[in-house]
């Protein structure tokens, strides 16, 4: 029996009621999501660890799935992992740091040599500027920087407070990494004893959360190495000082959207610029441009595209969104945030097809006379 909506309801055309359930639908899902943004973002600084955190584990448990498949109890397996994963960290940086070592003073010289060159190209290119107003622009630099010493010393102090932020944020991303590594399957276990008779469907969203979240950050992570490859090769074939460094800063600054590059290209360009002279820096924005778009249009829609299912434009607007709600870490964790939502959530509402009845086995026939006589050996065929 359907039930009664009333004497109106018969006069309201179906699809606009349809559609009308739908917007009532929406507004409803986007108060929830405006509450939750809320939380997040007044409750950052255990939402940001822990979204890092979990971004971390998805890189790292494939290798101590493997590690237990060998035989190592989950505790062996999960410090061994973390244990490679700061020797590739250490490791990295003490090279960089060397190199830096080595590096820094030649840079330091030719950073010289350009401003020498460029102050002369000043004075006698077509700007024909004079001696006496570049002294004065100097000199106003220098004055601002008095003028707004006080607001400097603010700005640092300020620094100091969030320095001290990201350092307790560091050790619960660790501590959260680590027991996630360790105890992932059974913390999942007991987090589906909350959901009673829905658990399976519950579980079912889950797996297919931590798969697509796992897909995303495999990619993710091999995109920006290849990004950070090319563009160290390029910058050691043009000789550029801290090449190295600059590397490792462009490999990190792939996993910010669409602002890391920018501020990562900006650094390699002006260090560019300071040691080899505006021809070489134009030659490497060009570059680095043409592998931009190289990355955008072939290796993020093979590797990462794959697993997300996401249209550009899709992820045009989750980036604007995340970008709007949460700034930087919004644009960051936007994306694979969305794309779990989009691969999961139908696996909530999705029905297990029934079990197909067992076949019955077919009964034997009849014997007609005297049962046949077993000799003990192998029963073969009778053609």
């Amino acid at each position: 029996m359907k039930p009664d909506r009333g004497p109106l309801w018969g006069l309201v055309p179906p699809t606009l009621a349809k559609l009308a359930a739908w917007s009532v639908c929406l507004i409803l899902i986007g108060f929830v999501a405006n509450y939750i943004v809320n939380i997040v973002v007044l409750m950052h600084l255990i939402a940001l660890p822990v979204a890092v955190a979990l971004l971390l584990t998805a890189l790292l448990f494939p290798l101590t799935r493997r590690l237990r498949a060998m035989g190592l109890r989950p505790i062996y397996a999960t410090w061994i992992t973390m244990l490679v994963a700061f020797t590739v960290v250490a490791g990295t940086g003490w090279v960089i740091g060397v190199r830096a070592n080595e590096e820094f003073p030649g840079l330091v010289r030719q950073v010289q040599q350009t401003a020498k060159t460029m102050e002369g190209w000043l004075y006698t290119g077509p700007l024909h500027v004079k001696p006496n107003q570049l002294s004065n622009w100097v000199d106003d630099i220098a004055n601002l920087v008095t003028e707004q010493q006080r607001q400097i010393t603010t700005t640092v102090l300020a620094g100091t407070v969030v320095l001290l932020e990201a350092l307790a944020a560091t050790v619960l991303l660790l501590f959260v990494t680590f027991f996630l590594l360790k105890d992932g399957d059974r913390i999942w276990a007991w987090f589906l004893k909350g959901f009673g008779t829905v658990a399976p469907r519950v579980d079912r969203a889950g797996r297919t959360a931590w798969v697509t979240l796992s897909h995303y950050v495999q990619g993710t992570v091999a995109v920006a190495a290849v990004h950070g490859i090319l563009m160290g090769i390029v910058l050691a074939v043009m000789g550029v000082p801290l090449w190295a460094a600059l590397a490792v800063l462009i490999f990190l600054a792939s996993f910010i959207p669409i602002v890391g590059i920018f501020f990562a290209g900006a650094v390699a360009t002006l260090v560019t610029l300071g040691a080899k002279g505006p021809i070489y820096a134009l030659i490497f924005v060009g570059i680095l441009l043409v592998e931009q778009q190289l990355e955008n249009h072939v290796l993020q829609p093979l590797i990462v595209g794959r697993a997300l299912h996401f249209h550009p434009l899709a992820i045009i607007i989750v980036l604007s969104v995340g970008g709007i709600l949460a700034g930087i870490a919004g644009a960051i964790v936007a994306v694979p945030i969305a794309a779990i939502l989009y691969r999961s959530v139908p696996e909530l509402f999705r029905d297990e097809p029934l079990p197909l009845p067992p076949v019955p086995e077919p009964e034997p026939p009849p014997h007609h006379g005297k049962p046949a006589q077993t000799t003990g050996g192998p029963t073969l065929p009778t053609g």
